[in-house]
């Protein structure tokens, strides 16, 4: 070690969104960086056993070990073997944070930025991957539409009753959680869908909403190159995402992660930074995130893409 902490988030998604930065943190110094490994679950667990105990905290990116919805923690069958070969280093997934940081995101945009949500049209394309952000939404007055059926299973039926969908989440994700990942999620070449593709199916759904809040990959995935005037309220996002939003005529990017030197990391970097700066073994409690990223100052990034300022 040289005295820099080092973290690393080796994610299962496409090698062309890695980035490294390096930034200090209430006096030391963070060299965190992200690894894709483009779908290639072999080489992602060899990457996590290689590194084991040389670096201080280790982030599952372009997936997670376990989903946090409806009262219940969702174990994916596949995802646990990437880390199997980690003994040393802690290693977090982002969805022990999740549910505080999307959270507060909501409520940043109500009382920070002003924003009335009451009555907005929200598309959640994947609730059980992002119940904190779906849930706020909900109780911020949102008309809300979940596309877990559509989005994960490819089946095209859209809930927008909140008691409904987590009925639906008791029901199906403890067999979801069983299948190969790449069912249910796009991984490596996947993540980047022909236009073609794009603006075949399900545009209507953006069409018909004010918002779309959840993970990028899924907010993406059927996004036609009309998105005027819309509101995406996501994760990860890197610099020619945030250019390509604004060519379509996106008006307002939040992330509820801050943006690093152009790009916002995924929750599970962050996550695993907190572990690293507490010199934790694994992870934290909520309340104790939530300490620790307001005094790193830690806030969402908030873009609105048709104006020349940036907001944050």
């Amino acid at each position: 070690m040289d005295g820099i902490k080092d973290v690393v988030g080796i994610s299962i998604g496409s090698s062309k969104r890695d980035h490294s930065v390096e930034i200090e943190l209430l006096g030391e110094t963070f060299r965190i960086r992200r690894e894709g490994t483009d779908g290639d679950m072999v080489k992602a667990a060899a990457r996590f056993a290689e590194l084991d105990g040389t670096v201080d905290a280790f982030g599952v990116g372009g997936t997670d070990l376990f989903m946090r919805a409806a009262g219940k923690d969702y174990y994916l069958r596949d995802i646990k073997k990437l880390v199997k070969g980690v003994h040393k280093t802690p290693v977090v997934c982002g969805t022990s944070l999740k549910g505080a940081v999307e959270g507060s995101t909501v409520r940043f945009m109500q009382e920070e930025l002003g924003v009335d949500l009451t009555g907005k049209r929200c598309l959640v394309p994947s609730a059980v991957d992002r119940y904190g952000l779906a849930e706020a939404l909900y109780k911020a007055g949102c008309e809300m539409t979940y596309g877990d059926l559509l989005y994960s299973l490819d089946v095209p039926i859209m809930i927008h009753n909140w008691k409904t969908l987590n009925r639906v989440i008791r029901i199906l994700a403890p067999i979801a959680v069983q299948m190969p990942f790449e069912w249910l999620y796009p991984t490596g070449d996947k993540q980047n869908a022909p236009e073609a593709e794009i603006e075949s199916k399900h545009a209507r759904l953006y069409r018909e909403n004010d918002i779309v809040a959840g993970d990028f990959h899924y907010v993406k995935k059927y996004m036609p190159r009309d998105m005027t005037g819309k509101w995406i309220i996501t994760n990860t996002t890197t610099a020619g995402d945030v250019e390509d939003l604004r060519a379509r005529g996106v008006e307002l990017l939040v992330t509820s992660t801050p943006r690093l030197d152009g790009r916002s990391f995924g929750t599970n970097i962050i996550e695993a930074t907190l572990v690293a700066l507490k010199g934790a073994s694994g992870s934290l409690p909520e309340a104790e995130y939530i300490d620790l990223l307001k005094r790193i100052n830690f806030a969402p990034d908030v873009q609105w893409l048709q104006r020349d300022s940036v907001a944050v």
